[in-house]
């Protein structure tokens, strides 16, 4: 069994916030690959079902992010699995916004939920790191986490949820490379080869051959008068 984590704040208030992506990846799972119901358990709300062959809990801990950690080590004990076993989706703010990045242990680099996860379970988890940008001054990072998506988020963010979904099986069975292939072709899908190149980009098929002037000197003198 794998734990899939995903972190936000509960409530209303905070659905649509930009710290809040991690619940929106797994809500996206959950729907996309036919979970069953959101229960309460573990101070979180779980979701249990399938990706590929392998069974996968998906969890919105209801702690606030601050005290994620509580909720993952009570399911991570219950379930008597390993840290290993179990993948964080969580905002970044070192990415670009619709960027995304697994990573595999590391440090918390101060999110509050990954503090919180480390404390509880070790650093020895996987993480999916999905980017949101920086605010780009360090005290305007709590009202921009905390802040809503704006309207001109929707497509990437849609792009983002949607590639994190189709590639939730690679992900529990370990394949993060396919994974990535598979947000990838939501993020960033390859340009046709058969899209026709502009007229101004393309070259004559001939080069234009010099205009010749073969007048006499007296002739052209003669027809600057004309």
């Amino acid at each position: 069994m794998k734990l899939f984590v995903g972190l936000g704040n509960p409530g209303s208030k905070y659905a649509r916030n930009r710290h809040n992506i991690g619940f929106m990846a797994v809500e996206r799972i959950a729907e996309d690959h036919g979970f069953g119901p959101w229960k309460s358990k573990f101070q979180a709300e779980i979701a249990e079902g399938r990706l590929g062959d392998e069974k996968v809990l998906l969890i919105k801990p209801q702690t606030f992010m601050n005290r994620s950690g509580q909720s993952v080590g009570e399911a991570m004990r219950f379930y008597k699995l390993d840290s290993t076993d179990v993948t964080i989706f969580h905002d970044e703010l070192d990415l670009a916004p619709g960027k995304v990045r697994v990573k595999a242990g590391g440090g918390h680099a101060g999110h509050n939920g990954l503090r919180s996860i480390h404390d509880h379970i070790s650093p020895a988890y996987d993480r999916v790191r999905l980017g949101i940008g920086h605010p780009g001054r360090k005290e305007m990072v709590s009202p921009y986490v905390l802040g809503d998506f704006a309207k001109a988020d929707a497509d990437w963010l849609d792009d983002v949820l949607r590639g994190v979904s189709d590639g939730a099986a690679y992900l529990a069975n370990g394949d993060g490379g396919k994974f990535m292939n598979a947000v990838a072709l939501r993020t960033a899908p390859p340009r046709s080869s058969k899209t026709p190149t502009p007229k101004s980009q393309t070259k004559p098929d001939t080069p234009t051959e010099p205009v010749v002037d073969d007048r006499s000197a007296m002739q052209k003198l003669l027809d600057k008068f004309k």
